[in-house]
């Protein structure tokens, strides 16, 4: 072989090693940018939008529908306001309002014998001249706040919710009798069974004359704002939504992170919009608090009108916190479970820490004996399962709330430790030390 042919071979070589070079760095520049489907990205990226957009409403949805659907539920909700002391003042003030209208007080002192004119003195606090009508008044009163603070009183209050609990859904649409009562302005309650009892009290403690008063049917506003015809059309609509709009954006974020060509990422961002969304709804809920018993009319109790408010919303704030852990809770597990670089060093942390627990516990004398290969065969379906047992537990516990969110998933966190405690590889054995012979003596 000449010269100029070995020069050949050498050129060709460098050639086509330059050239496999060149395809090798299009490859490597081609699989760092991978290919841009906008109509793909930008139709996952709406409908995750569109999810976290109804995830407030959804949660509205559910309390509205769970409010009107479960019966027990409604009664768990307004059976506190029973015994809080400034709805218990506010029913005792109607109720004294409305018996003192009916009350004719110049045949008071006409109608009373005088053998029970001392016991009326007696009980009127020594007072049947000059401020006759205050006096009444505040005997009224003492009368009917010890009526709606009893335990009988308790029990009529939740026994009636139980039984107008059917009218409630006549009352969101305005129509219809019942108990309850929705008007444009109010949302009220009838009282008339405490006002017979007050009745019956006045005349056991001898004010003779209240048996003249005729039954009374008089109202306890639970709920006063100018708002309340336009807002019942809205909850109208989201009761009969149900429980189908949560699934509807549960399916619509689920459907963008299908779509988008970086799931994990779209995940992680599809929940952290739901709990931001969410959260928007739990700050709303405080804000309009202070507007509303802001703008109450005079005579209304702010003590009492904030305890109903809080009892109403109660069961819808308890879902936004829930809603909210639960999003945070699976854009974490997303975000753990990715490539990233710091998600990768808290997994290592996490394996290297339990690793280091294995290790003290097999150096201690502790064998998993048959347990760790079996769980190390298996580990995959065994934590899957897990998995899918946390989100049964979830999906039947009745009413959720954001501690059971994080409780449920500090379990599955806990049982995950088991499961990498029992798989890890047991460390080597040292091989055994080989034995000095005994030196025999001389």
């Amino acid at each position: 072989m000449t010269d100029d042919d070995a020069h050949g071979d050498a050129g060709a070589k460098r050639s086509d090693v330059q050239e496999l070079r060149a395809r090798l760095a299009a490859l490597e520049q081609e699989r760092a940018r991978p290919p841009r489907h906008w109509v793909r990205s930008g139709l996952g990226a709406l409908l995750i939008v569109l999810g976290c957009l109804l995830a407030p409403l959804s949660v509205v949805a559910a309390w509205a529908a769970d409010q009107v659907a479960d019966t027990d539920r409604y009664v768990a909700t307004v059976a506190p306001l029973a015994s809080n002391r400034e709805v218990q003042n506010a029913v005792a003030n109607r109720a004294t309002d409305a018996l003192m209208s009916h009350l004719d007080l110049p045949a008071l002192l006409a109608d009373v014998t005088p053998a029970d004119r001392p016991r009326l003195q007696q009980a009127l606090g020594g007072r049947l001249g000059g401020a006759l009508e205050s006096a009444v008044r505040s005997f009224v009163h003492d009368q009917a706040l010890r009526i709606a603070g009893s335990d009988a009183f308790r029990t009529v209050w939740i026994e009636a919710n139980r039984r107008v609990h059917s009218s409630l859904d006549k009352a969101l649409t305005g129509s219809g009798g019942g108990a309850v009562q929705l008007t444009n302005s109010s949302v009220t309650l009838d009282i008339g069974p405490l006002v017979d009892r007050v009745r019956q009290r006045l005349i056991d403690s001898g004010l003779s004359v209240a048996q003249h008063i005729p039954s009374v049917h008089t109202d306890f506003t639970l709920l006063r704002s100018d708002q309340v015809g336009k807002v019942k059309t809205y909850v109208r609509l989201l009761e009969l939504a149900g429980n189908w709009l949560p699934v509807l954006a549960v399916l619509l974020v689920a459907a963008g992170v299908l779509l988008s060509v970086r799931r994990r990422r779209a995940l992680v961002a599809g929940c952290l919009g739901v709990a931001v969304a969410t959260g928007f709804l739990g700050i709303a809920l405080r804000v309009f608090r202070v507007f509303y018993l802001d703008r109450l009319p005079a005579g209304v109790s702010p003590g009492a009108a904030a305890a109903v408010y809080d009892a109403l919303v109660h069961f819808l704030q308890t879902t936004v916190r829930m809603v909210i852990a639960l999003a945070v809770v699976v854009a974490l597990a997303a975000w753990l479970s990715g490539p990233g670089r710091h998600a990768g060093l808290v997994r290592r942390l996490w394996t290297s820490g339990i690793l280091a627990v294995r290790g003290t516990a097999d150096h201690a004398g502790l064998r998993t004996g048959p347990v760790g290969p079996f769980v190390r065969r298996y580990r995959i379906w065994i934590t899957w399962l897990l998995v899918a047992v946390s989100l049964l537990v979830y999906l039947l516990w009745s009413y959720p709330t954001g501690w059971v969110v994080i409780g449920i998933a500090l379990c599955l966190l806990f049982a995950l430790a088991v499961v990498e405690f029992l798989a890890a590889e047991p460390p080597p054995q040292p091989p055994p030390a080989a034995r000095t012979p005994a030196r025999t003596p001389v």
